[in-house]
């Protein structure tokens, strides 16, 4: 009477060879079956994967090679007359090569990603993610049928959302518009409260002034070189403040973006505060343009006192 015993099969790897893109993705899986007691190897013993047709037979080694196993996690078994049936569940693997190091720009700050071929990632998930797909980029080769093609694609597949650069920028202009709203109306009530400043300051000065002035006048200065004086002190004052309130703004909008694209789940590639140049020379020229404004008038007030009546006020005072 046979004695029933136990053997070990020895899967001592798997190799997936499949080409992708093939019709029906698969692995070769190679092993060697050996005796749980002696160790020694067993010829004949059949090996077949659970829930399909594909089986094989070890050599007299006790080796196997087994084709056309479905790629993810897989359970074997292995039967020979005499012994207990055996079954070890392997999950296949594939080398993969790094073909390269990039930054991707949609990814978050901290996160880990890795780009492989579509082909690739679904024989090493397994059939059931065989049709998963979050995400496609196309490249069209007319930029013309961009659009066109976006209509089509959302046509024809309603559960797809498709989006053209074009039109993730509309969106997000879009959104936008409310926050440019407010940084204009912000930009307004600080070119005003900086007119009223600066008119203040120049004012201030031009009264402290008064009777230099007026010896200027009384000794053959132009009213318009006396005007041209006090409204170049004025662009001086403000071409200072709009300078050192640009570098001030600088700083403070590097510090709050940094604090900003810390948030989780946000692209690296987001920048909440950029700097624009022409934006920059925009508000310099209005502040310019609010410095000459406000030293006009203080000047020419000053310039137009009669110089007799002001120097006789002056000198009693």
């Amino acid at each position: 009477m046979a004695t029933v015993r136990s053997f070990f099969p020895a899967l001592v790897g798997i190799l997936w060879t499949a080409a992708l893109g093939a019709q029906t993705p698969g692995g070769t899986v190679t092993g060697r079956v050996v005796d749980s007691t002696s160790h020694q190897p067993l010829a004949g013993v059949t090996i077949s994967v659970e829930g399909t047709t594909r089986g094989t037979a070890t050599q007299s080694d006790g080796t196997f090679r087994l084709s056309g196993v479905p790629a993810g996690n897989q359970t074997f078994r292995a039967r020979r007359i005499g012994y207990n049936p055996q079954l070890r569940t392997y999950a296949g693997s594939r080398r993969l090569r790094i073909a390269g190091k990039v930054r991707f720009l949609y990814g978050a700050a901290n996160q880990l990603a890795t780009a492989v071929r579509l082909e690739t990632l679904q024989e090493m998930s397994g059939p059931s993610r065989t049709d998963d797909a979050s995400l496609f980029m196309i490249k069209v080769r007319d930029n013309s049928r961009i659009e066109p093609l976006r209509q089509w694609i959302e046509k024809e597949i309603p559960e797809v959302s498709a989006l053209s650069i074009e039109t993730a920028l509309a969106q997000v202009d879009e959104r936008l518009s409310y926050f440019r709203q407010l940084a204009f109306m912000l930009g307004t009530v600080s070119l005003i409260v900086g007119f009223l400043l600066v008119t203040t300051l120049v004012t201030v000065s031009v009264n402290e002034r008064v009777g230099e002035i007026t010896v200027m006048r009384a000794l053959g200065v132009s009213r318009a070189h006396v005007v041209q004086q006090i409204v170049l002190e004025g662009m001086v004052i403000t071409i200072t403040g709009a300078i050192a309130g640009l570098g001030l703004g600088l700083v403070t909008a590097r510090f709050l973006n940094s604090i900003l694209a810390s948030f989780p789940g946000l692209p690296v590639a987001i920048d909440f505060f950029l700097f624009q140049p022409r934006a920059a020379w925009t508000a310099l020229g209005l502040l310019s343009l609010s410095g000459i404004a406000a030293g006009i008038y203080p000047s020419f007030r000053a310039a137009s006192l009669p110089i007799a009546t002001t120097l006789r006020e002056e000198a009693i005072a």
